[in-house]
């Protein structure tokens, strides 16, 4: 059941003008925002279509009710059946990671946590808090572990209302390619 990307430029199109959690922008804006600062620092098309899709989950399902009622709506997972046999791992992987490399880095950088904003740190209590020292040593220690991180820090640094990013259609292309070379890894 994975999406086109035409199926995932719509899903940004029509759900991704919502509010992005308690963020001054919407959901469209911090993706385009996120693929924007990979792509300035060089990233490959794969961790630039990550950046781009990272917080795709939340477009998928009503989260609303679960934050309300202090649950984590786990959208890292969310997506990934959605992309997988599309994307290859060094997409997805990055995606599925993105949360827990917050947590990582609430263990390992003494000022991390402090740098956080107010959402995203409601959402840390709901996904478990910083990672204990054992954690975070298993965390670095998966494939993809490393670009999980560089994710997280454009995720975070991806919600400035008075960001103007290139548009959809510039990143449509780098979705195109990366998903060109998920079609040349054999499905998992």
């Amino acid at each position: 059941m994975a999406l086109t990307v035409e199926e995932i430029t719509e899903l940004f199109q029509t759900q991704g003008v919502g509010q992005y959690g308690g963020e001054a922008i919407n959901q469209l804006q911090h993706a385009l925002q996120c693929a924007h600062l990979a792509e300035r620092s060089g990233a490959s098309p794969e961790l630039v279509a990550a950046a781009l899709l990272h917080d795709l989950g939340h477009l998928l399902v009503q989260r609303e009710p679960a934050k309300q009622a202090g649950v984590d709506d786990l959208h890292q997972f969310l997506a990934l059946p959605f992309l997988r046999g599309v994307f290859p791992d060094a997409v997805l992987e990055p995606i599925r990671m993105h949360v827990d490399a917050k947590r990582y880095l609430c263990q390992v950088d003494s000022h991390y946590q402090a740098s956080l904003s107010p959402a995203s740190l409601r959402s840390l209590v709901l996904q478990g808090g910083p990672f204990s020292a054992e954690e975070a040593a298993a965390f670095m220690a998966q494939a993809f572990a490393a670009d999980a991180v560089t994710l997280r820090r454009w995720d975070d640094h991806a919600k400035d209302p008075a960001a103007a990013p290139p548009d959809w259609a510039h990143y449509r292309v780098i979705l195109e390619q990366a998903a060109s070379v998920g079609l040349a890894e054999p499905v998992r």
